[in-house]
C-alpha cells in the first residue's frame, strides 16, 4: 500500500518539477505522523526563493492531492535541499531559548505567528520539559504560541 502511494507521489512530483524545468531527485521517508519528501538536485534552489514560497505551494498541492487515502489522512512535508530541516532546527533552537527565558524570568514568552505544523513542533518540544507549558493563542491559520513556566 505504502509503495503504491510512494510510486504515485514520486510520479506526480517528477511531472510537477519537470513542468517547472527541474530535474530533481525525490526521496520519501515515512514517519510516525507524516511522510517527508526530500527534493534535491541542481536547480532546487529555485524552490527556496521568496522564503520558500514555491516549496510551500508544492507542499500544499501534494497535501491536497494525496492527503486522503485508503489508510486515512496523511500529512506530507516537502523539503528541498534541507531548507525545512534547517528552519525546523532554527525553530527548536529559538524554542529552547524561550523556554530558558520563561524559566528565569517567570514571564510568558511568545513565538510566532506560526503555521499549524510549526506550532506542533514547538508544542512537542516544550512537552519534553516538565517545568514549562505551551498554548496556542489566536483564531486564524497563523497563531502565536505562548511558553510559560509552570508554577
Amino acid at each position: 500500500m505504502a509503495n503504491d502511494l510512494h510510486d504515485k507521489l514520486t510520479a506526480f512530483l517528477k511531472d510537477l518539477t519537470g513542468a517547472l524545468g527541474l530535474s530533481l531527485t525525490i526521496t520519501l521517508e515515512d514517519r510516525e505522523d507524516h511522510t517527508r519528501v526530500d527534493l534535491s538536485g541542481p536547480g532546487g534552489e529555485v524552490l527556496l526563493r521568496r522564503k520558500g514560497e514555491p516549496l510551500d505551494a508544492i507542499q500544499h498541492v501534494v497535501n491536497t492531492a494525496f492527503r486522503r487515502g485508503p489508510a486515512g489522512e496523511r500529512h506530507f512535508v516537502v523539503d528541498c535541499l534541507g531548507y525545512r530541516r534547517g528552519k525546523e532546527a532554527e525553530l527548536r533552537q529559538m524554542t529552547d531559548y524561550l523556554i530558558e527565558r520563561a524559566r528565569t524570568t517567570k514571564e510568558p514568552q511568545e513565538i510566532g505567528p506560526l503555521n499549524p505544523f510549526h506550532r506542533r513542533l514547538v508544542h512537542l518540544h516544550v512537552a519534553q520539559h516538565p517545568d514549562v507549558s505551551s498554548e496556542s493563542v489566536g483564531d486564524a491559520f497563523m497563531k502565536t504560541v505562548i511558553i510559560s513556566a509552570r508554577k
